[in-house]
């Protein structure tokens, strides 16, 4: 074994590597995509129910601040697909790899934020309690250690 090979793990050129990321990546996005998509429909459906004239300002101002932010999601993690399309053929595949994920993770934290305001909205119009920032909070933290704590823990622990 080379000490290439040991260092990846892998004996491929940098073209071959690129090809399996950008296959990897997009079958990352199209989960998040999926997710996304069917929260921001959701909330684009919102504003014209019977429901939402009845709301205070502070839980509509939630409202647009959650679909802004579940519009910049969307954005962000369909992004790698038009990175895709727009330069397939340059030649520049490494680079359209490291920009897509790059757009997925800042996709993935709108998504976060998205989630916790659309959680946040419900469970405000649904309970009326004071428990309500206790319990989104612990669900934000529930989601910080499923997408980000766990994964960096497990990239620091078992990489050389």
């Amino acid at each position: 074994m080379t000490e290439k090979e040991r260092r990846t793990g892998r004996d491929e050129t940098s073209d071959e590597r690129a090809d399996r990321m950008w296959g990897e990546l997009i079958q990352e996005v199209r989960v998040a995509q999926m997710g996304v998509q069917i929260l921001f429909g959701f909330l684009l459906t919102v504003v014209f129910t019977p429901k939402y004239d009845t709301l205070d300002d502070t839980d509509q101002t939630i409202y647009i601040v959650t679909v802004v932010l579940g519009a910049a999601a969307t954005g962000a993690l369909i992004g790698p697909v038009s990175l895709h399309r727009l330069v397939s053929g340059r030649r520049i595949k490494p680079k359209a790899v490291e920009w897509a994920s790059r757009l997925t993770l800042v996709g993935l934290v709108l998504l976060l934020a998205t989630t916790t305001c659309s959680l946040l909205l419900i469970l405000r119009v649904a309970t009326h309690d004071g428990f309500v920032p206790y319990l989104v909070t612990g669900v934000v933290l529930w989601y910080l250690v499923c997408w980000f704590v766990l994964p960096l823990w497990t990239r620091k622990r078992y990489t050389e």
